[in-house]
């Protein structure tokens, strides 16, 4: 635990000293806030306020916001180690892959909770959107996303080792590529039967699907629920088994080394 500490206390002084590395985590956040908030409204008033398009959209944006703020709370974490050339000085410890990956986890929870509260805050502010319909049922839909968003988070971290830093830019449009297959802002029955298909196998869609059909409703599904966590499960699990295969193979050739600061 104190190396999982150590990575987490690392984090907080990077944040602590730099408010251009925290101003990021709440400036889009915001930005998405608002923005969606005036379009929902928009569509409300044309729609004549005979759907709860403001609930749905706006709490879809919420969620998905929530899963990319996890997924890129590690993976920024780690390109902090890979930018400043560090990776290599942390593994020359007794540090383990899993310490590492925890301590990431942890940051990330720390930064993403933040920016949750922020968006909740905003949102009731300026638009009266409330979870208050969900009540608990909210923690449901952002457990899924957040055990989607570390599994991501861990496939990332994987990605840029195997093929160095410059394959960051493989990782930043994850979430953009995925939010189709994912039915954030529409229901499943929309997609076509291949999409569908894709959908079915991303724990996400059950988060939305289930959000819009408990606003709808009142009604919690728990079958698709647990559908969804044991597909999160699984995607964790591959994920890890992958991080660990590429960092044992990134060992014994030698890769490790373009990430000390000598390689520079």
């Amino acid at each position: 635990m104190s190396r999982v500490y150590a990575i987490v206390l690392r984090q907080f002084y990077l944040l602590r000293g730099s408010p251009s590395r925290i101003v990021p985590y709440f400036l889009w956040s915001a930005l998405d806030i608002v923005l969606w908030g005036f379009i929902t409204r928009f569509l409300s008033n044309i729609s004549g306020g005979e759907v709860a398009i403001a609930a749905t959209l706006l709490g879809a944006v919420i969620l998905w916001d929530f899963f990319t703020r996890v997924m890129q709370g590690m993976t920024t974490a780690f390109f902090e180690d890979v930018w400043t050339k560090n990776f290599l000085n942390l593994f020359s410890s007794p540090l383990s892959v899993g310490e590492y990956l925890a301590g990431l986890i942890l940051s990330s929870i720390a930064t993403t909770s933040g920016t949750l509260l922020l968006m909740l805050v905003l949102a009731f502010a300026f638009f009266g959107f409330t979870f208050a319909k969900l009540g608990l049922l909210l923690a449901a839909f952002l457990f899924i996303l957040f055990l989607v968003g570390i599994a991501f988070g861990i496939f990332a971290v994987g990605v840029v080792l195997r093929l160095g830093p410059s394959a960051e830019w493989f990782i930043w449009p994850i979430p953009a590529i995925l939010a189709p297959f994912v039915c954030v802002f529409y229901p499943l029955a929309t997609l076509p039967v291949w999409m569908q298909w894709v959908a079915k196998a991303l724990p996400p869609s059950y988060a939305f699907e289930g959000m819009r059909s408990a606003l709808a409703t009142g009604v919690f599904a728990w079958g698709p629920f647990l559908i969804a966590i044991a597909l999160a499960i699984v995607y964790i699990a591959l994920a890890y088994v992958f991080l660990r295969a590429i960092y044992r193979s990134a060992l014994s050739t030698g890769l490790i080394a373009r990430y000390g600061a000598e390689a520079a």
